[in-house]
């Protein structure tokens, strides 16, 4: 029998892109409801104008619109995602979490940048409903391999911030941060701060973690963003203790530039203050990632609403 070529390469997950895309009208909302980034479904979006032989949404004033094509389509696509659930999603209900019986192990990978209340946080709640289960927390390093080590298995969650996810991998956004400055009470930038300038923010010496991530992320999202925009600081200091950057702050002149949920933190504790960074950076978002191996596995899901839960409680502290 003769078939569509192409017809054996579509899997069910593109059904529920075109789905999605057609009923959100627009790709970003489309890609925040998958969990996905939005490149990843421009790309999908593509390869389905490619197999329909329709452009499927086109312009239409300040927003989008799906061609009747498309609508056509629309229908169908949800008759397929309703089958496939009976198909295989009463089974995967039946085999839910119950997390205070659960025994198990699970494997996250984090560092301590959001915020340095997040990972206790995130272990008082997980041992007082899910006591049977282990919890291994492994650092992120410049040597860590995001997409290897979630495909292998090695971790099961990684919590992060980065300029552009993994495509490949599932997302799911914790909370968006405003990058500030954090300084010594006395600083220059406290003292006089009409003066504090793009400039002078530039010429101060900086303190800086060092790289979490390998190839075009290796400089981080601060300097990163900085090099886009042609500019440079003076980095005086790098630290794979991040966790002690406040207190090197506190007894120098050095700058930490992040994010303000992190150094809230510190004021108060130490002398302190934050203050305003000269640069516009954009806001810094954090970030969970897992692969479609623990998609979804009852248990995992699971991991990953507390960890949601106990990041957006943060921001209420």
């Amino acid at each position: 029998m003769a078939t569509r070529p192409g017809f054996d390469n579509i899997e069910l997950h593109l059904i529920r892109v075109l789905h999605t895309v057609i009923s959100e009208r627009s790709v970003s909302r489309a890609a925040l409801r998958l969990g996905q980034t939005q490149p990843a479904v421009s790309a999908q979006l593509r390869r389905l104008r490619e197999l329909t032989g329709d452009a499927l949404l086109v312009r239409s004033g300040n927003g989008m619109s799906p061609t009747p094509a498309a609508l056509e389509l629309l229908e169908p696509a949800a008759t397929l995602l309703r089958e496939a659930e009976r198909l295989f999603g009463l089974p995967q209900r039946h085999r839910g979490f119950e997390a205070a019986t659960a025994e198990g192990r699970w494997r996250v990978a984090a560092s301590d940048y959001l915020d340095p209340l997040f990972l206790p946080a995130l272990v008082a709640q997980l041992r007082q409903a899910a006591p049977g289960m282990q919890l291994d927390l492994v650092p992120l390093t410049g040597a860590f391999d995001v997409r290897r080590s979630l495909a292998l298995g090695e971790v099961d969650l990684v919590v992060g911030n980065w300029m552009e996810p993994p495509e490949e991998l599932h997302l799911g956004r914790l909370l968006t941060d405003e990058v500030v400055c954090l300084v010594r009470h006395d600083h220059p930038a406290v003292r006089n701060a009409r003066g504090w300038t793009v400039e002078r923010y530039l010429d101060c010496d900086h303190v800086a973690p060092m790289p979490l991530h390998t190839g075009r992320e290796s400089l981080g999202v601060i300097d990163g963003h900085l090099q886009a925009l042609g500019l440079e600081r003076r980095v005086a200091v790098r630290s794979a203790h991040f966790g002690l950057i406040p207190q090197m702050v506190a007894s120098s002149l050095l700058v930490l530039t992040t994010g303000r949920q992190f150094c809230q933190r510190y004021v108060g504790q130490l002398p302190l203050r934050i203050v305003r960074c000269p640069v516009a950076f954009p806001p810094m978002i954090y970030y969970q990632l897992w692969h479609d191996r623990t998609h979804a596995a009852p248990a995992h899901r699971w991991l990953r609403e507390q960890v949601r839960d106990v990041a957006r409680g943060l921001v209420q502290a």
